[in-house]
C-alpha cells in the first residue's frame, strides 16, 4: 500500500486525469438531486486541490490554490441544502476560477521542462479536462444571470451540468457535436471564446512537443540545472 501511495504521489496529473474521467461516467448515476450533485463537486475539488498542491513550489501560490479552492468547496456544501440561485452561480465562479488557476499551473509547470516526463503526458489529458470543467461551470454561471442562454433538443427549463459539460467538451475539443446550443450573446461569447482556448491549447501542446522531438533528435538536452540528460 505504501509503494502504491508513493507512486500516485511522484504521478498526481495521472490521478487527477482518472478521476475527472470517473466523474464523466457515475454522474449521470446521480441524476439532478442536490446530494449527487454536492457529492461529485466536493470529490472533484478535493482530488484537484491535492493535485494542484503537489505541482505548487512557491507559499504564494499554495495559498492561492486554497483561497480559490477553499470557497468553491464551501459553496459546493452549501448547494447540496439550497436550491438558491445565488448560491450556485457564485459556488461556479469559484470553481471556474479554481479550475482555470489548476489549469495554467499545470499548463507552467509541463512548460517549464525541457523533457517529456510520463507524469507531463498524463498533464496534457489532465490539463484538457481541467478546462472543460472551467468552461462548464463558466457556463452555468451564464445560464443563472441571463436564464434562456442555451437551449437543446429538450428546450424546457435550464440546461443540465451534464448538457453543459457536454457542450463544454465537444467546443474544446472542435468536434462541434452537441445539441446544446448558445442562443443569447454572452452564452455565444462565452463559447468562442472556448473555442479560442482549445485551438490555443492544441497548438502550444503539440509545438511545445514537436521542439522537444527537434531537441532530443539533434542531440540536444538542456533540461533543467538539476536533471541530468536523459540516456
Amino acid at each position: 500500500m505504501t509503494e502504491l501511495i508513493g507512486r500516485l504521489r511522484r504521478q498526481p496529473n495521472a490521478v487527477l486525469l482518472a478521476v475527472q474521467l470517473l466523474g464523466v461516467l457515475i454522474y449521470p448515476f446521480f441524476g439532478q438531486s442536490r446530494a449527487g450533485s454536492g457529492a461529485v463537486s466536493m470529490f472533484g475539488l478535493l482530488v484537484l486541490a491535492l493535485a494542484v498542491w503537489s505541482v505548487e513550489t512557491t507559499t504564494w501560490t499554495v495559498w492561492a490554490s486554497i483561497g480559490l479552492g477553499a470557497p468553491a468547496a464551501l459553496f459546493a456544501v452549501l448547494e447540496v441544502f439550497s436550491d438558491s440561485h445565488t448560491i450556485a452561480g457564485i459556488g461556479s465562479a469559484f470553481a471556474a476560477a479554481f479550475y482555470f488557476y489548476a489549469a495554467g499551473s499545470l499548463i507552467t509547470y509541463m512548460l517549464a521542462d525541457r523533457t517529456v516526463t510520463r507524469d507531463e503526458l498524463f498533464g496534457i489529458g489532465a490539463t484538457f479536462t481541467l478546462l472543460a470543467w472551467a468552461f462548464a461551470h463558466l457556463f452555468t454561471v451564464v445560464q443563472i444571470l441571463w436564464p434562456g442562454s442555451f437551449v437543446a433538443a429538450n428546450p424546457a427549463g435550464d440546461r443540465s451540468w451534464m448538457e453543459l459539460l457536454f457542450l463544454s467538451f465537444t467546443t474544446l475539443s472542435s468536434t462541434g457535436l452537441s445539441d446544446v446550443v448558445p442562443v443569447l450573446p454572452h452564452a455565444r461569447s462565452a463559447v468562442m471564446i472556448e473555442q479560442l482556448a482549445g485551438l490555443a491549447y492544441i497548438a502550444m501542446i503539440v509545438s511545445w512537443m514537436v521542439g522537444l522531438t527537434v531537441t532530443r533528435s539533434r542531440g540536444s538536452y538542456p533540461g533543467r540545472p538539476d536533471e541530468p540528460p536523459p540516456s
